[in-house]
């Protein structure tokens, strides 16, 4: 493909670029979908789940390493498993794109791809319906998801009582694995990240090495999940986006209560399992045991004692969790 063929973004106007963004995302599910100055989203139960997250280049992904592609799907998939969090099914994406004016056609068509794509595989009947576009030096994706509840009450984190198991769905610390992996085989001296090329996961030593490296860049969340739990009845839930310790310490601070986390429920790797970050799985607290098919039990909730985590009945004193300035090394795009 020619420069002609793949203008940058600086080079046509926000109609046009707009145009190849829509000719992708696929139809919209709206009562009014893209093309008026708002979308008009149903409402079925007069209530709407709402949340917010961005992607900066640097502090949250980094080019060499991430496609376009990539960055679609990360980007829907980090704001679905919020939605699916609360108990929610998703409905809509907003995103609004900041893109240096030498960003390639082809990339924001890339980007469109993985959007579509990770709510197409991940939440079913959730599109994109709305955005926003402008122009920064730093590659910035900001997403906003919007779920609906269906007739059901909100799972918040601040429900978990003593007697319930904890139980997870989803990956532990596959997604720090896999960054670790990067950090490791594709920075120079310097600490600069070298371009991921296509032979690459194929190079590593193991399938599981590749595996981490993929939950990594295209997190795979159990959206499906969060609605299934609350119908199923459960107390508390959460997305693990900053690591099992540190999510964990919040739902029992939320609740008031002392979670104890089972170490040999958490693999062959505990600590990472514990500290690791950006797999997006769900916690979640249910009264009774076993929990409904689908959860794995790692642990259960106690009366509230001197600390809100404990791993085999000790207070947790390890890494606490996800930080994107240090896990990243703070570096900017």
């Amino acid at each position: 493909m020619t420069d002609s063929d793949d203008p940058t973004v600086g080079e046509l106007s926000e109609g046009a670029i707009l145009r190849r963004i829509l000719d992708r995302i696929g139809p919209s599910q709206a009562l009014v979908g893209p093309g008026d100055d708002a979308a008009v989203l149903s409402a079925p139960d007069g209530r709407v789940v709402a949340t917010t997250d961005t992607l900066v280049h640097g502090p949250d992904f980094r080019l060499a390493w991430s496609s376009a592609f990539d960055l679609g799907w990360k980007s829907a998939a980090v704001n679905l498993a919020d939605v699916a969090a609360m108990g929610a099914r998703p409905t809509a994406l907003l995103v609004a794109l900041a893109m240096p004016d030498d960003t390639r056609l082809s990339w924001v068509e890339g980007l469109a791809d993985g959007l579509r794509a990770a709510c197409d595989e991940l939440a079913p009947g959730c599109a994109v319906e709305g955005g926003d576009l402008t122009v920064s030096d730093t590659l910035t994706i900001a997403v906003t998801a919007l779920g609906s509840l269906d007739g059901r009450e909100p799972v918040l984190r601040s429900g978990a009582r003593p007697g319930d198991v904890v139980a997870v769905a989803g990956e532990l610390g596959q997604a720090a694995r896999g960054l670790q992996i990067l950090f490791e085989r594709l920075t120079d001296a310097e600490g600069v990240p070298i371009l991921m090329e296509r032979e690459f996961l194929q190079s590593l030593p193991t399938g599981a090495h590749a595996m981490a490296v993929m939950m990594q860049l295209r997190p795979r969340p159990p959206v499906s999940m969060g609605a299934v739990a609350a119908i199923d009845g459960a107390t508390a839930m959460m997305d693990i986006s900053d690591g099992l310790a540190l999510d964990a310490s919040r739902m029992a601070d939320a609740s008031g209560v002392t979670i104890d986390i089972e170490s040999r429920w958490l693999g062959p790797e505990p600590e990472r399992a514990l500290s690791g970050g950006e797999d997006h799985s769900l916690l979640v607290a249910f009264r009774g045991t076993p929990p409904p098919h689908g959860w794995r039990v790692i642990g259960s909730v106690h009366e509230r004692g001197d600390v809100s985590i404990t791993v085999d009945g000790i207070p947790y004193a390890g890494r606490r969790g996800w930080d994107p300035y240090r896990d990243w090394d703070a570096a900017r795009g």
